[in-house]
């Protein structure tokens, strides 16, 4: 899970950042909006913690966009402010905020509420969808989105995929994959694991990364 922290308090941003990554989630700060706008054309992040008082752009406006756009309503906010009013609590509420956390703030208070956040708002349903960064495999539906963007796959290639990111972590040698996917009747050369998982990278786009390389090994998900 990638969270985002925009905060223009230096000291604070490292702070929520270092705890985020010894929590175990991919962390990155930004001290602007600028900064975090150009970043977000390219990538985007499972979670954003989002300060209201920032040097360029009002928070609650970020808020604001974000909430209005196709390509990141969906993505979960966390307000991070020194403003603790009820009005202004409620206001970040109705606008589309997930959480309020006024400063002061204990980082251990922090990183419960952004995994409640995570655990309210992560993709469940009947489809029990497999998220894995931009990557969600939908197991009932035969479906892979990558940002929200429907891939077809072949069943091969949708096959490797799903083991794969169902087992995030483990590492598959070429002759599991073959087994696993193709029957462990099937006569083939390992070459054949890795022309699919190429094929699979490619139109996975900037999701192929999650599809790592074990050098002399194998493939996993992470």
């Amino acid at each position: 899970m990638r969270i985002w922290c925009i905060e223009d308090d230096v000291n604070i941003n490292n702070l929520v950042v270092y705890a985020i990554q010894s929590a175990g989630f991919d962390a990155r700060g930004f001290g602007n909006y600028k900064e975090f706008a150009e970043v977000l054309k390219s990538e985007k992040p499972d979670m954003i913690i989002l300060d209201v008082m920032l040097p360029d752009v009002d928070g609650m406006e970020i808020l604001s966009r974000l909430k209005s756009d196709p390509a990141t309503k969906a993505i979960p906010v966390i307000m991070l402010t020194a403003k603790t009013a009820e009005i202004d609590k409620v206001r970040a509420l109705d606008m589309g905020a997930d959480d309020y956390v006024p400063k002061p703030f204990g980082v251990m208070e922090l990183l419960s509420r952004v995994r409640a956040v995570l655990r309210r708002t992560s993709p469940r349903n009947e489809d029990d969808a497999i998220v894995c960064h931009e990557v969600v495999v939908y197991p009932t539906q035969h479906k892979v989105e990558v940002n929200g963007k429907q891939i077809d796959l072949t069943l091969k290639e949708y096959n490797l995929l799903h083991l794969l990111v169902s087992n995030r972590g483990q590492v598959f040698t070429r002759k599991q994959l073959m087994d696993k996917v193709w029957g462990d009747t099937y006569v083939g050369e390992s070459r054949t694991i890795d022309m699919h998982i190429k094929t699979l990278r490619q139109k996975l786009g900037v999701g192929g990364d999650v599809v790592k390389t074990i050098r002399g090994v194998g493939y996993k998900a992470e």
